[in-house]
């Protein structure tokens, strides 16, 4: 099964891309689910069909499904659920309020995430195309499998093994709810499924990541941002999709400073994630609604190609730690052997090469050291970063 998940910063439009992309699918053969996990729904909205919890058909090879967060929730995390909610009650909590904080900051969102998985073994369907949060809940999500490893590796043993031995002295003695066996066992059971996503996620065969964007500066920034931190964690994307370009159709004078920003923001874009691939998108004339207007809008993306594609393959960027140095390698294929300037400006690295000019947004583990390197080899360009004289 092809993954494909859509993201890009609140009020891009990655809703109506993601519904447009399954619906080009499914006319190209596809049997395809696009799925909604951003708490906020509003899929069923832009296919302008009722949809719910269970994946619903849509149209012929289509199926639509907002995932109900309180049923996952029930079915994922109810065990532990339970016992954190004891515990805040224990320690004088509200009835009421210790059950809303029992929840912990992300779960709807993790717990809607892992269907994937259940629809990879199920094996139904060719394509799930996904429309996740805004980028900055979908970073924190895709994170968390990495931090839930790290916590089973080096303290879940340690804990279950304290609970066990000091489990009935504090339930005894002071009333303390310990967990028991069912608490750590739900624990591990959503750390394997964890795992499992990850896997899945990380396989660049099977699951890319697009990032939809629209042509200004803000946006860009923060798609830039996103786009490094999915490299650091792994993640790959294969496309990039720019939304909401005003057509040159417009020809009102109130529009023209707007288009000519417009054409300096994609050129931006193109040399900020090249070789990534930009497909475009412009604005619409109305409001994209429907199954008839999400085929148009896929028709101008993907102007005949199969949206089920893997449009790039590898990274464009790595880092590594290599003894107390960080390295950082970036793809940059329109270098061709042209002089080449990096400048430190605060959280961002802008590499210089001839007309070419592309500004990297640094993880918080970089941003904080200086380059002491910079070397350009045929397309990589490879920074070192040690820590700033203090």
């Amino acid at each position: 099964m092809r993954i494909i998940l859509y993201t890009g910063k609140g009020g891009v439009g990655k809703t109506s891309i993601a519904a447009a992309t399954a619906v080009k699918a499914a006319e190209a053969g596809h049997k395809t689910l696009v799925m909604s996990t951003d708490p906020a729904h509003s899929l069923a909205d832009s296919l302008d069909v009722g949809l719910n919890g269970s994946a619903t058909p849509v149209a012929e090879n289509l199926w639509g499904q907002e995932i109900d967060v309180y049923r996952e929730l029930g079915e994922h995390w109810k065990t532990v659920q339970a016992w954190l909610a004891g515990l805040m009650r224990w320690q004088g909590a509200d009835e009421v309020l210790a059950e809303e904080l029992a929840v912990l900051p992300g779960m709807e969102e993790l717990a809607a995430l892992l269907h994937i998985t259940t629809h990879k073994r199920k094996g139904f369907y060719d394509l799930l195309v996904v429309d996740c949060a805004p980028t900055g809940e979908t970073l924190r999500l895709l994170s968390f499998p990495d931090m839930a490893k790290w916590y089973m590796n080096r303290l879940f043993p340690l804990e279950r093994r304290v609970a066990v031995a000091m489990g009935p002295l504090a339930r005894g003695v002071l009333g303390l709810p310990v967990p028991g066996a069912k608490v750590f066992d739900s624990i591990q059971e959503l750390y394997h499924q964890l795992e499992e996503m990850r896997t899945l996620l990380l396989n660049p065969e099977i699951a890319t990541i697009r990032l939809v964007v629209n042509p200004e500066k803000m946006v860009i920034k923060e798609t830039q941002r996103t786009f490094t931190y999915l490299n650091l964690y792994g993640y790959h994307t294969d496309l990039i999709v720019c939304n909401r370009i005003l057509p040159d159709t417009i020809e009102d004078e109130f529009f023209r400073q707007w288009r000519a920003a417009h054409s300096r923001y994609l050129e931006q874009i193109n040399e900020a994630f090249d070789p990534i691939p930009v497909f475009r998108a412009p604005l619409m004339d109305h409001e994209v609604v429907g199954l008839a207007e999400l085929r148009q809008l896929g028709d101008l993306v993907f102007s005949g190609r199969d949206p089920a594609s893997v449009f790039y393959q590898g990274r464009i960027e790595e880092i590594k730690k290599i003894g107390n140095t960080y390295q950082m390698r970036v793809k940059l294929p329109f270098a061709g052997g042209q002089e080449l300037a990096v400048t430190e400006a605060g959280n961002e690295i802008i590499v210089q090469i001839g007309r070419y000019r592309r500004n990297i947004v640094l993880p918080l583990v970089l941003a904080s050291l200086s380059v002491d390197e910079a070397k350009l080899e045929k397309d990589t360009l490879t920074l070192s970063f040690k820590a700033a004289a203090s």
